[in-house]
């Protein structure tokens, strides 16, 4: 048996888009740790694209902003799965098609669909498959560094991930009524994957941001994944309502010799 003791366990992983994606780094770890994965994905389209990447036995369709599919979902996987050892919920959404406004011009429809889809997904799903969890199942949502830095170009992404943050504590605490199921997040820096390409000027940002790492290399999405693997596992078993944060060293170092320099004194 593997140090991790996830063999054999049956995990649904939710929001992969593509090989890119976190989603799918982390089910690829937990397949390689002996685990049965489920994954779930917002559309017959999405699940096509994904058919040569991932056993289409395996694939399930999840719109989260319809609480009907919510519900089938589990219905589907009840089927045939009927204990869930763990879930990834690695799901978000902001509509930046508009291009990007000051903060205080975020318009209300757009705001509560982020809400929507970032952070009432994971109560809504852990709410359906609450029956189906294992008592000491685990629950792992991908967050980011810090939601208390105003990125311009993020947006109103970070209040969205915020309450998904707060969302942990009080998700772990009404389960712990009933179970010993745990939440806990991943909270990632900045990744180099197909859903921060669509963040405006994300590139800057990102090259911005590996050089306040202290190794001068930007994090890597594996390293998230691998993260996630370890929280879902039963050797985590002491963490809950936490959020790890993976940044490198990035926030720690602000005030970097060589970043201050280029800032204050430009060639």
């Amino acid at each position: 048996m593997s140090f991790l003791e996830l063999e054999g366990k049956t995990i649904l992983v939710t929001g992969v888009a593509n090989k890119k994606s976190v989603a799918y780094h982390i089910g690829k770890t937990l397949e390689a740790e002996g685990a049965r994965v489920l994954y779930s994905v917002r559309s017959g389209k999405r699940k096509e694209s994904l058919s040569r990447l991932i056993d289409p036995e395996a694939l399930f369709i999840c719109d989260v902003e319809n609480e009907l599919e919510i519900q089938n979902l589990r219905e589907a996987i009840a089927k045939t799965h009927p204990v869930l050892h763990g879930l990834v919920h690695s799901i978000a959404f902001a509509n930046y098609s508009g291009g990007m406004k000051p903060f205080h011009e975020t318009g209300k429809r757009d705001f509560l669909q982020a809400i929507d889809i970032t952070c009432y997904s994971l109560i809504s799903l852990a709410n359906a498959f609450k029956d189906l969890f294992d008592p000491q199942a685990s629950v792992v949502t991908v967050s980011i560094s810090s939601t208390r830095m105003a990125a311009e170009n993020y947006g109103y992404m970070a209040p969205a991930k915020a309450a998904l943050d707060s969302s942990l504590c009080f998700l772990a605490k009404s389960f712990s009524a009933f179970s010993q199921v745990r939440f806990n997040s991943v909270n990632a820096g900045l990744l180099k994957t197909s859903a921060s390409a669509g963040i405006p000027n994300y590139i800057d940002s990102y090259l911005y941001a590996e050089k306040l790492t202290l190794r001068k290399k930007a994090l890597q999405t594996p390293e998230v994944a691998n993260t996630a693997v370890f929280l879902l596992s039963p050797r985590s078993s002491g963490i809950n309502g936490q959020g790890i944060v993976l940044d490198a060293g990035m926030s720690i170092n602000y005030f970097d010799n060589e970043v201050v320099h280029k800032a204050t004194r430009p060639e």
